[in-house]
């Protein structure tokens, strides 16, 4: 018996009588995996056009990046407990189809409702995919094989991420068929027919319990993040009237309940969403506020920096693509090695990443107050290489310091948590960091981008104070 990587437990790696056989679903799962990571990033170099066609505002756009973190964060642990119960491949499928579905209601979305609709679906079937992904590695492979196959995973979320902008802004550029904007999403449709049609190369399974969903869990969840996402997005844009402030403390309350909730279902042995015994440990829970505060960085800088390439300095989206490229550069560099520094050097690897976070936000404010909106932009090349070299360091280097802290017998509960969390943070680093970058814009968005700039800096300093509390390494000194 083995446990999956999201804590559920699997009668044991599926045999493979053929090296083809048993590497011949790995692309499937990785096309699966592209579209979830992707579809969070390259919608950020086509929010200027969207705003241009649809006519619409800030909370609009926030509503676009942030609402697919939101429902893939609300959903991700009750998409492993499906696949567990159900059949790993046949809820990958349903995921995938949902996925495809929603791309193409965002690809023909007529207004912003429709558009932010559509997006709060994929984030739907984003949830149902990546923890899937996930457990069907845990059951088609083992040992070597299973760090081969979460090497590639890692690789190809990776690049995903960090690539997303100049993958977007090419397909814009070119105009397929004259969607514009639209292809961002169409392009997914193709991509889920071929995982479809090949979905059969991947052997089923099922994990040998039958854990029931906290139905109830998820609903606190969704009900205290939406709560919290309608406050911060929609609040800010209509000026903080009364029903904004009220939705901050209920988001408050029903978290409160959440955990009482979760308490009393884990001492009457029934299956919650989040076991408490995992989070007895005070390193775990260090590293899952830090992993909260990391993730309120990447998306919101993303976010903000196509708007004022676009935007504020006039660029087309290819441009600001490769500008998002040289972030790109840096991430690659050091994500590769950053698992075996990690294992090497422990927690200090954590604090290099953030004091290059915080050397590269600095950078990045002092020369957009240098430049503003005049310029050249090829002023924030350093500090964006260096913000790069940080985020690849950082993102591995947090999760396996987060697992490597974890009981052994909780590893596979906060794995999943780990992945929960990173999801919210993205989606909450939108909402808040856009309070104050939209609350600046009227001063121009070289200001704005500068002042959100010390804030994504201030918040890697608090991730380097975390991570005092984590593992120090197991390897050679």
């Amino acid at each position: 018996m083995t446990t999956s990587l999201l804590g559920q437990t699997d009668p044991g790696p599926l045999v493979q009588p053929t090296r083809l056989r048993k590497w011949a679903p790995l692309p499937v799962l990785m096309i699966a995996t592209t579209m979830a990571i992707l579809d969070f990033f390259i919608v950020n170099v086509a929010l200027p056009d969207i705003q241009s066609e649809l006519h619409t505002g800030s909370a609009t756009v926030q509503w676009v990046v942030a609402g697919y973190g939101l429902t893939m964060a609300i959903f991700l642990i009750a998409g492993g407990r499906l696949a567990d119960r159900y059949g790993r491949r046949l809820v990958l499928g349903v995921g995938i189809a949902i996925f495809a579905l929603a791309s193409l209601a965002c690809g023909l979305a007529s207004g912003p409702g429709l558009l932010i609709a559509a997006r709060l679906a994929q984030g739907v079937g984003g949830a149902l995919m990546s923890p899937t992904v996930l457990a069907i590695i845990g059951a088609l492979y083992s040992g070597a094989d299973r760090r081969r196959a979460l090497g590639v995973y890692g690789l190809v979320m990776g690049g995903a991420a960090v690539c997303g902008q100049l993958i977007g802004g090419l397909l814009i550029n070119a105009d397929l068929l004259g969607t514009g904007w639209r292809a961002i999403f169409l392009i997914n449709l193709p991509l889920s027919a071929l995982a479809l049609a090949l979905l059969r190369i991947v052997p089923a399974s099922k994990a040998a319990g039958n854990r029931p969903i906290d139905v109830v869990g998820l609903v606190l969840v969704a009900t205290a993040l939406g709560a919290l996402m309608l406050a911060l997005v929609q609040g800010r844009a209509l000026g903080w009237p009364l029903w904004s402030w009220l939705c901050l403390a209920g988001a408050g309350v029903v978290t409160v309940a959440t955990i009482v909730q979760q308490r009393r279902l884990a001492v009457r042995d029934a299956a919650p969403l989040f076991d408490p015994a995992a989070f007895a440990s005070r390193t775990v829970r260090a590293g899952l506020l830090a992993t909260l505060i990391y993730m309120a960085n990447q998306p919101p800088l993303y976010l903000i920096l196509a708007l004022y390439l676009q935007q504020g300095r006039g660029m087309d989206p290819v441009g600001s693509g490769l500008v998002f490229s040289v972030i790109a550069a840096g991430y690659l560099i050091t994500s590769l090695p950053a698992p075996a520094l990690t294992h090497r050097h422990g927690r200090r690897v954590l604090v290099a990443a953030a004091a290059l976070l915080v050397i590269g936000y600095t950078a990045l404010a002092g020369t957009l107050l240098e430049i503003r909106d005049g310029g050249p932009v090829l002023a924030l090349l350093p500090a964006l290489m260096i913000i790069g070299l940080g985020q690849g360091l950082g993102l591995n280097s947090l999760t396996a310091l987060v697992i490597a802290g974890a009981d052994p017998d909780h590893v596979g509960a906060v794995a999943g948590v780990q992945a929960t969390v990173q999801q919210v943070g993205a989606a909450v680093g939108v909402a808040m960091v856009g309070l104050v970058f939209f609350g600046l814009t009227d001063h121009g968005l070289g200001l704005a981008f500068a002042v959100s700039a010390v804030v994504l800096g201030a918040l890697m300093i608090i991730v380097g104070l975390l991570s005092r509390l984590l593992p120090a390494g197991s390897g050679p000194q």
